[in-house]
C-alpha cells in the first residue's frame, strides 16, 4: 500500500499505525515516541488499520492531544493498580482537580494515603508499565454501559449515560479494570515512561512530564492557596449537591435549576463580601490590586467588590492597568513578530509608580486612558485624589507583580488572585479542565463583543495560556485573598451561546479537531436557558445582558 507518513511518501504491507510509525518514524527517547495520530485528518488512535493512500501525522507529548492522552492514560493506569493491588472497587477513587504537573487523588476513609502508599502504588504502576499492558476499548450501546458501570458500583457513571443523546459508548480495560473516559488512550502501557506520586494532604498527587518539557519530571509545586480555594468549592458542591455533570443535569431535569443558580451566586457574593470586610480591617490599604487569566471575570468581580467596598463604608475607584500601556509603536516585539501587549515591558512602569506615589501621598494626578484603535496613551481631565475612605481598585495582567508597582509600601497594597476554578467533576474519574470552562466563556465573549469566530479564538488560546503561566501563575501564591468566579451551572449556559459557534468551525480548519473535542464535553450538558442568570452574575460578563454593560 502506498500512503504518506508525516509528509513523506512510504510504501508499506497490511499492519497498524502504531507498526508502522514504529517502521517510519525512529526516536531516541521515550518522550518521542507518537501517542496518538491524525489519519486523513481525523485524531485517531494508533490500533488504527493502515490503508490505501492513507495519510498520517504522528502526535506526540508535544502536540496538545498527545499531551492530554497521555495524562489520560496515566490516570487509568493509577486506577488500575490501586485495583491490582487493593483488590477493591475504585468507586471511592476521586480524580480531584490539576496540581502541579498532574492531579490529586483521594481514595476513600479506608486508605491512609502516606508515604508507604505513595511508594507501593507507584512500584505496582512501574510494574503494570513494564508488562506493556493494551489499553482495550470496546463499543457498547449507551443502555448496557449504564448496566455495566452499576454492576461495577460506579454510580456517577451510570447516571452520566442517562442523558447522554449518543447511541454507544467507549469503554477501556486495562488489566481488566474497565472504566469511562472522556478521550482517547495510546495503545499500551509501555508508552507512559514517566510519573512520580506524592502524598499531599488527604490523598495523592500524580506528577507528570510537562508538555513544554516531557524529557524528565518537574519538581512538584503547587499554590496552597489554590488549593485550599479548590478544595472548599469542592466541598461545597458537594453538600450542595452539585459535585458532578450528572448532579448538574439531574437538577436541571426536576426543574431545580433556577434554584442552582440561586444558590450559587449568593456563594459567591458571600465570598466577595468577605474580601471587601477584610479591605475594611485591613490598616492602611489604598490600592487593591486584582490579576487573573483570561476570562476569569476580572472585569465583573472588580465592579462586584467595589458595590461590596461602597457597602463597607469606602469609596473606591477603578482603573485599569491597561490605561498605563506605552504607545504601540513602541511595544516590544515578541518571537512571532508582533507587539507583545502582555509583557511588563509594555507597561510605562515608571509612570504608573510615580501616579501612586502621589496618590498614596494625598497628591493629585491627572489619570491616562489607552486609545486602542490608534494605540497611544493620551489625557482627557480624569483628575483623582484619594482622600480618607477612598481607595484604588486596579485590575490588570501584572496586578500581582511586585515589579509593577515596586515604589508603593507592601501594606498600602491588597492583592487578589481570581480565577475560574471549576467545581464540577465530568465524574469521579474525568474532571472538568479550568481551562475548558475559560476557553468556552471567551468563545462567547470574543463572538459577541468583537464578532470573531470560535476557530479564531481556539488558535490563540495556546499563545494566551503560555502569557498566563509567565506573567499570572507565578506570583498566585503572593496574593491575599484568592476567589474562584467558576460557577457550577454556568456550561449548561454557555452551552447554548458556544455550542453553534463551535458547529461552524469547518472540517479543513486546524481548530477543528479543538472544537469538535468541546462539542463532544458540551454534549454531556443539558442547556439552561440564561433567563435566570442575574444581572450582576460574573456569566454576564460573556453572554451578556448584565447590569455592567460589558
Amino acid at each position: 500500500m502506498k500512503v504518506t507518513v508525516n509528509g513523506n511518501p512510504v510504501t508499506c504491507d497490511a499492519m497498524t499505525v502504531r507498526q508502522l510509525l514504529d517502521l517510519t518514524c525512529p526516536y531516541e527517547f521515550p518522550y518521542e515516541r507518537p501517542l496518538l495520530a491524525y489519519v486523513d485528518g481525523r485524531l485517531s488512535e494508533l490500533g488504527h488499520q493502515v490503508a490505501e493512500g492513507m495519510t498520517i501525522r504522528s502526535l506526540t507529548i508535544t502536540d496538545k492531544a498527545g499531551y492530554e492522552t497521555y495524562r489520560r492514560s496515566a490516570v487509568m493506569l493509577l486506577l488500575a493498580a490501586f485495583r491490582r493491588l487493593y483488590g477493591n472497587t475504585v468507586s471511592d477513587t476521586v480524580l480531584h482537580f490539576a496540581v502541579g504537573s498532574g492531579f490529586y487523588f483521594t481514595f476513600g476513609k479506608d486508605v491512609v494515603p502516606d508515604s508507604k502508599f505513595a511508594e507501593s502504588l507507584k512500584a505496582e504502576m512501574v510494574k503494570m508499565r513494564d508488562e506493556a499492558i493494551p489499553f482495550e476499548k470496546k463499543t457498547v450501546p449507551t443502555y448496557e454501559a449504564r448496566k455495566i458501570f452499576e454492576a461495577l458500583h460506579m454510580p456517577d457513571k451510570a447516571r452520566l449515560f442517562k442523558t447522554r443523546m449518543t447511541s454507544r459508548v467507549n469503554i477501556y480495560t486495562l488489566d481488566g479494570f474497565e472504566d469511562y473516559y472522556y478521550g482517547y488512550m495510546v495503545p499500551d502501557t509501555s508508552l507512559l515512561w514517566d510519573f512520580d506520586l506524592i502524598p499531599l494532604r488527604d490523598g495523592i498527587a500524580l506528577n507528570l512530564p510537562e508538555r513544554a518539557v516531557p524529557c524528565t519530571i518537574p519538581e512538584f509545586e503547587m499554590s496552597g492557596k489554590l488549593m485550599d480555594i479548590q478544595l472548599e468549592g469542592e466541598e461545597w458542591a458537594e453538600r450542595q449537591g452539585i459535585s458532578t455533570v450528572p448532579d448538574l443535569n439531574e437538577k436541571i431535569i426536576y426543574d431545580k435549576a433556577s434554584e442552582a443558580i440561586l444558590i450559587s451566586e449568593a456563594m459567591q457574593e458571600g465570598r466577595i463580601a468577605e474580601i471587601a470586610a477584610k479591605i475594611r480591617d485591613s490598616a492602611g490599604v489604598k490600592f487593591v490590586m486584582i490579576a487573573g487569566p483570561s476570562s476569569s471575570g476580572k472585569t465583573t468581580f472588580s465592579q462586584r467588590l467595589s458595590t461590596q467596598l461602597s457597602a463597607c463604608g469606602l469609596i473606591p475607584h477603578y482603573i485599569g492597568t491597561d490605561n498605563y500601556f506605552i504607545n504601540r509603536d513602541d511595544m516590544p516585539v515578541g518571537p512571532d513578530g508582533k507587539r507583545d501587549f502582555e509583557g511588563l515591558d509594555a507597561v510605562d512602569v515608571a509612570l504608573f509608580n510615580k501616579d501612586m506615589e502621589t496618590l498614596l501621598n494625598g497628591g493629585r494626578v491627572e489619570l491616562p486612558y489607552f486609545d486602542f484603535v490608534e494605540g497611544k496613551r493620551g489625557y482627557r481631565g480624569d483628575f483623582l485624589e484619594l482622600k480618607d475612605g477612598e481607595l484604588l481598585v486596579i485590575e490588570g495582567i501584572h496586578s500581582l507583580n511586585e515589579e509593577l508597582s515596586t515604589s508603593l509600601p507592601k501594606e498600602s497594597k491588597f492583592k487578589i488572585y481570581i480565577s475560574a476554578l471549576t467545581q464540577l467533576n465530568i465524574d469521579r474519574h474525568n474532571r472538568v479542565p479550568a481551562s475548558d470552562g475559560r476557553l468556552l466563556r471567551r468563545i462567547v465573549r470574543d463572538h459577541r463583543t468583537r464578532g470573531a469566530c470560535a476557530s479564531s479564538t481556539i488558535a490563540m488560546w495556546d499563545s494566551v495560556r503560555a502569557g498566563e503561566t509567565k506573567n499570572i501563575f507565578p506570583y498566585q501564591e503572593s496574593a491575599d485573598a484568592v476567589f474562584n468566579s467558576a460557577l457550577p451551572y454556568e456550561i449548561a449556559v454557555l452551552k447554548t451561546y458556544a455550542q453553534p459557534l463551535l458547529l461552524q468551525v469547518e472540517e479543513d480548519d486546524p481548530s477543528y479537531q479543538e472544537a469538535k473535542r468541546l462539542l463532544k464535553f458540551l454534549d454531556y450538558f443539558i442547556a439552561i436557558p440564561s433567563e435566570g442568570v442575574p444581572g450582576n452574575s460574573l456569566l454576564r460578563e460573556f453572554i451578556g445582558g448584565g447590569c455592567y454593560h460589558l
